[in-house]
C-alpha cells in the first residue's frame, strides 16, 4: 500500500515537473520570439528608408527622362536617351514599391517557416532590385547627363562626342564585371570580399536570426 502510494506520489511528481518545464519552455520561446521580432523591425529600417529615396530617385528621373524625349522628338539620340532614363525612373519606383511592400506587410507573428519562406522572397526580389537598378548606374549616369543636355532649349544636333562613347564602353564593361562579381559572391558566400553591396544585409541577419528561433524551437 505505501509502496503504492510512493510510486503515485512520483508520478504525479514528475508529471507536475514536466507541465512545469513545459511552461517554462513556451514562456522563453515567447520572449525569445518577441526578442527576435523587435529585431527584424529594425534590421528591415534601413531597407525601407533606401527604397524611399529609390522610388524619390525614380520620380526624378522619370521627369528628367520625359522633359527630354520630349523637347527633342526630332533628334534621335536624345529621343532614345530620354526614352531610356523615363523607363529607368519606372523601375527604380516599382521595384521600391515592390520591395517596401513584402518588407511593411511581413506578419512577424505568423509561424517561423512562413515569415522565413516570406523573408527569402524578399531577398530574392532585393537581390535582384539591386541588379537592375544599381549596377547600370555604370552606363546610366551617361544617359542622365544626355538627358540633361537634352533639356537645353539648342541641344546641340552634332556627332555624339567621343567621350560619351567611351563612357559608355567603360560603363558597359564596369557592370558586367560587377553583376560577375556579384554572381561570384552568390557562389561562394564564404568569402565576405566576393559579396557586393546590394543592400540585403539585414534581410539577411533577419534569416539568420529565424534560423536560430526554429533550431530552438525543434529541441
Amino acid at each position: 500500500m505505501d509502496t503504492t502510494m510512493d510510486l503515485d506520489d512520483i508520478k504525479s511528481a514528475w508529471q507536475a515537473l514536466d507541465a512545469r518545464l513545459a511552461r517554462q519552455d513556451a514562456l522563453q520561446l515567447e520572449l525569445l520570439r518577441g526578442q527576435k521580432q523587435a529585431q527584424a523591425r529594425r534590421n528591415l529600417r534601413p531597407l525601407l528608408v533606401g527604397m524611399l529615396l529609390q522610388a524619390v530617385l525614380g520620380i526624378g528621373l522619370v521627369l528628367l527622362g520625359v522633359g527630354c524625349w520630349r523637347n527633342n522628338l526630332e533628334v534621335p539620340g536624345l529621343l532614345a536617351a530620354g526614352i531610356a532614363l523615363h523607363a529607368f525612373g519606372v523601375l527604380h519606383i516599382a521595384l521600391a514599391g515592390i520591395v517596401s511592400g513584402l518588407a511593411t506587410t511581413l506578419d512577424f507573428a505568423a509561424p517561423v517557416l512562413a515569415i522565413q519562406k516570406r523573408l527569402r522572397l524578399l531577398l530574392r526580389i532585393q537581390v535582384l532590385n539591386s541588379n537592375l537598378c544599381g549596377a547600370p548606374w555604370w552606363v546610366m549616369w551617361v544617359l542622365v547627363v544626355i538627358g540633361f543636355a537634352g533639356l537645353s532649349p539648342t541641344p546641340h544636333v552634332g556627332p555624339t562626342p567621343t567621350w560619351i562613347w567611351i563612357s559608355l564602353a567603360l560603363g558597359i564593361a564596369g557592370m558586367v564585371g560587377t553583376w560577375w562579381w556579384a554572381a561570384r559572391g552568390s557562389r561562394g558566400p564564404r568569402d565576405p570580399l566576393a559579396r557586393m553591396d546590394d543592400g540585403a544585409d539585414g534581410i539577411r541577419r533577419n534569416l539568420r536570426a529565424y534560423d536560430e528561433l526554429e533550431r530552438f524551437e525543434r529541441e
